[in-house]
């Protein structure tokens, strides 16, 4: 079963932080990295580019897109990974080890650990529920 998480962060204090400060929060990712990579559970894993990006949400009148990729909260997404795990139980025990859920307190750090009930596309190509007619 696959789960998706999502690292949260706080951009104004990371915003805060010098490039040292920046450069210091990496080492300190690296130990947890290993371990985190190291059970090979892990799909894949991506940092989101701060703090760019859009909002986009419907309404009776048609879409409203405002800039920033942030709904109205403090912590942001600024990673997310997808896992392999037999269950939710297995799968925060892995997400455990992500070094935004051992570290970074200051920053907001967090991690949200979702079950995902259906992949719609894989590589490009449709692997989803038939579609009818």
């Amino acid at each position: 079963m696959r789960f998706l998480c999502l690292g949260y962060y706080s951009p104004t204090a990371y915003d805060a932080l010098s490039d040292e400060e920046r450069q210091a929060l990496g080492e300190r990712c690296r130990e947890h990295d290993e371990r985190f990579f190291g059970t090979g559970a892990v799909v894949n894993v991506a940092s989101l580019k701060h703090p760019l990006g859009a909002h986009i949400r419907p309404g009776p009148t048609g879409q409203t897109i405002t800039d920033g990729p942030f709904a109205e909260a403090k912590e942001v997404v600024g990673s997310y990974f997808m896992i392999e795990a037999d269950g939710l139980e297995q799968a925060v025990e892995i997400a455990r080890l992500h070094p935004a859920a051992r570290i970074g307190w200051e920053l907001g750090f967090s991690m949200e650990v979702r079950p995902v009930e259906t992949v719609w596309v894989e590589d490009g190509v449709y692997v989803g529920p038939e579609r009818e007619g």
